[in-house]
């Protein structure tokens, strides 16, 4: 049984977001295919992500020099401990799905403050004197995005930056089994927005049956 975190960044509903629905389609069939298996949502939007501001580097700095975490200040241990919370939650799980719309060419601001707060040295990577490795092998990840207009061609591809991030991320953590389901044009072709949906729907229930195969654990 493996437990599968399934990350979402969208303060729309469902039927309001192509990606939420496209989401929720791509989870579906996967529960179908792996009904035993844990998962857990967590959405960035109703969830407290601290950013890693004044408070987080000096509880990080106290405790590197010995301090006693309950010798932190009150703003210190809440943010560092909700910061150990998350990246602890990613680590433990066996499978992720981000689930994003493409704002400005890239994801949304609390998603990026949620990949700040999984981006930690001795627990999603190491520095060794060759350079980071991943601590996070043999682990599976799928990116669902929509983006209003076209970006997977042409000269507009050099300018989405979303889904190239959270690919570079997860294989800095060394998670190399990746997916990418888009849905694009929506707003470029407003008549056709909804068999785009559709299409993309169909596309990601296909992706979530080879999503569900049994991890290689050799």
């Amino acid at each position: 049984m493996a437990k599968v975190l399934y990350i979402t960044a969208n303060p729309k509903t469902e039927n309001e977001s192509y990606s939420l629905s496209v989401g929720k389609a791509f989870l579906d069939a996967y529960r179908q295919e792996n009904p035993k298996d844990e998962i857990i949502k967590l959405d960035v939007y109703n969830t407290k992500i601290p950013y890693i501001d004044t408070d987080v580097f000096s509880g990080w700095g106290k405790l590197q020099k010995g301090t006693a975490f309950e010798q932190l200040s009150a703003d210190e241990k809440e943010k560092v401990s909700a910061l150990n919370t998350l990246v602890d939650q990613f680590v433990a799980a066996d499978k992720y799905i981000f689930v994003t719309p493409m704002w400005n060419f890239s994801i949304p601001p609390l998603m990026k403050a949620y990949i700040d707060a999984i981006c930690i040295a001795g627990k999603t990577f190491k520095y060794t004197a060759e350079g980071p490795i991943g601590l996070l092998p043999k682990k599976k990840a799928v990116h669902i995005q929509a983006r209003g207009g076209m970006y997977s061609e042409g000269p507009a591809k050099e300018m989405e930056m979303g889904d190239r991030y959270i690919r570079t991320i997860m294989g800095f953590f060394g998670i190399t089994d990746m997916e990418s389901i888009i849905v694009e044009g929506m707003a470029a072709m407003p008549n056709e927005a909804e068999n785009i949906r559709a299409k993309a729907i169909e596309r990601a229930k296909k992706a979530a049956k080879n999503f569900a195969k049994e991890l290689v654990t050799v």
